[in-house]
């Protein structure tokens, strides 16, 4: 254990935690302050609904209109929580920060576990900072679209955009960092704030509207002819407003090593989370369909973001309109630092490998501030870059959004895949185990999350011009190439993956002693296992 930091850990001392961390080969760094509930909010904060579902609007508006935009959400949700499960299940044994690239190395054999482990935790890392990214450059739109509540010819160019993304991130990273011990109560609030929030539009809307929509529109209309796709596929096209927005939740596997009882704590939180997001996108949708304004109308609005003019319309004035926004951009702040907190947690897990060039600086936790704050710079940094294709590119954040989504699902179905293939054995004893449905619901997200990579790299609508194509796979492959030329320049040399105990076959119980002892997979304590098999006192089981 490191020396206590500057600030007294209150409230941060699990014993059992910790030392089961310590038997995954990693010493405990991070106080241990973050309860489920905070947890929770965290991952509904990351995911955002009303504001997910807002600044993603123009795409189901495009393709599909009424029954993409609620029956989609309702489709993507219900396949969220059956990845949300799976993931849930394997975290319950494995409770660590990194997430699914330690659950991939786990759950392989020792010959694959290195290569497994860096191509889930590449895949994680890119993911997390793409979804901040987009969470965060979305946002400054939106904050730029208030403008034109007063101003409807005001369109911001590119320059006021980025610089209004990187105002965004900057506020994100300095909350991550001036107001790292209150993050339990920040991420408590944005249940409160959000749940309020949509009561509010919901009452507001339909109240104030002059003319409402019929229930046969808003449950059966479906209009896909500004897509330019066959109209069956434009439906699919169309999820991608959903399977974005619902992405976030596995991202929280980074806090378990700032929760106490995360084996157990930590998989309630994930899936509770998306079963609240689902039941709140359609508590949001639905008011928001019977009042739409001309779909054409929201279409036309030149920032790409027409919840503002609905807001605006609906009420019958700027000042209402923009009352309306100033609840999504609440919920906006909220995003933006969760997303970062989570990005930061996971570059900080995958530095302290040896995977990521820099290492040694990236995997340093500050003991002012108790987070690892250079990953919170990096993770910072590398968003800050990326938001300059949007000089090259209009449609960039569509790109952001469809390269975050693909990224994130491929790095959940990894682990999922691998225990799959190695007959569920690790999470046959799983405290929250999927029983005898596991390789249905298994099967059936791996199936999805394989539709999802070809869908997302599609442009919302055809045809396709340079400033419109959907650049997800450039973005991509892009990154796939900086995690081969390292893995070829140092990787395959110098990484071998978590420190996964090489006594310990999948599905094996771990057992840890009462204190922290740190094992690796180049050094095993012999006298220590001896012990433990003989009924050493103090034994725990993780």
């Amino acid at each position: 254990m490191r020396k206590a930091s500057l600030t007294p850990r209150t409230g941060s001392v699990d014993a059992h935690a910790d030392a089961a961390l310590a038997k995954m080969g990693y010493t405990s760094e991070l106080p241990r302050n973050l309860s489920m509930l905070s947890v929770l909010g965290m991952s509904f904060a990351i995911m955002a609904v009303p504001f997910g579902l807002s600044t993603t609007m123009y795409i189901t508006l495009t393709d599909g209109q009424s029954v993409t935009i609620l029956w989609g959400w309702v489709l993507v949700s219900l396949i969220s929580l059956a990845i949300a499960a799976s993931l849930a299940e394997i975290c319950a044994v494995y409770p660590t920060a990194g997430g699914v690239y330690y659950w991939s190395a786990m759950l392989s054999t020792r010959k694959y576990a290195p290569v497994a482990s860096w191509i889930t935790g590449w895949l994680t890392l890119v993911g997390n900072w793409t979804v901040t990214l987009s969470i965060n450059f979305s946002g400054g739109q939106l904050i730029l679209s208030a403008i034109t509540l007063w101003r409807e010819d005001f369109v911001a160019n590119q320059y006021q955009t980025i610089l209004m993304f990187w105002a965004v991130m900057l506020v994100c990273m300095a909350v991550n960092i001036f107001g790292a011990k209150y993050l339990d109560l920040i991420n408590k609030i944005c249940i409160y704030w959000t749940s309020g929030s949509v009561i509010i539009i919901l009452i507001t809307l339909l109240s104030m509207a002059d003319h409402k929509r019929s229930g046969e529109f808003v449950f059966a209309h479906y209009d896909a002819s500004a897509s330019g796709w066959p109209s069956g596929w434009a439906f699919f096209v169309g999820l991608l407003q959903a399977a974005y927005t619902l992405t976030g939740y596995g991202m929280v596997a980074s806090m378990c090593e700032e929760v106490q009882n995360p084996q157990r704590e930590v998989p309630k939180a994930i899936v509770l989370s998306v079963a609240a997001a689902g039941v709140t996108g359609v508590i949001y949708l639905i008011p928001i369909l019977f009042v739409l304004p001309d779909v054409q109308m929201l279409l036309d609005v030149g920032n790409g973001q027409p919840i503002g003019l609905l807001f605006k319309t609906v009420t019958g004035s700027a000042g209402g309109g923009f009352g309306l926004l100033f609840l999504i951009l609440g919920i906006l702040f909220f995003a933006g630092i969760g997303a970062l907190t989570a990005a930061s947690r996971c570059t900080y897990a995958f530095a302290r490998d040896g995977a990521i060039p820099g290492s040694r600086l990236w995997k340093q936790v500050d003991k002012r501030f108790d987070i690892p704050l250079w990953a919170l710079v990096l993770s910072t940094a590398v968003d800050c870059v990326l938001g300059l294709i949007y000089f090259g590119s209009s449609a960039a954040f569509n790109s952001f959004t469809g390269v975050a989504t693909i990224c994130l699902s491929t790095s959940y179905g990894m682990p999922i895949l691998i225990s799959v293939l190695r007959g569920r054995e690790a999470v046959k004893n799983s405290t929250f185990s999927l029983g005898k449905f596991g390789y249905a619901i298994n099967i059936f997200t791996l199936c999805w999350i394989c539709l999802a990579v070809i869908l997302f790299c599609m442009p919302v609508s055809l045809p396709v011009d340079p400033t419109t194509m959907n650049y997800a796979s450039v973005v991509f492959a892009g990154f796939a190439a900086i995690s081969v030329a390292w893995y070829f320049i140092r990787g395959r040399k110098e990484f071998h993956g978590p420190p996964v105990p090489q006594d310990v076959s999948p599905g094996e119980e771990i057992l840890v002693p009462g204190v922290a002892v740190t094992d690796s997979n180049h050094e095993r304590n012999g006298d220590l296992e001896h012990k433990l098999s003989n009924g050493h006192p103090g034994n725990a089981k993780l």
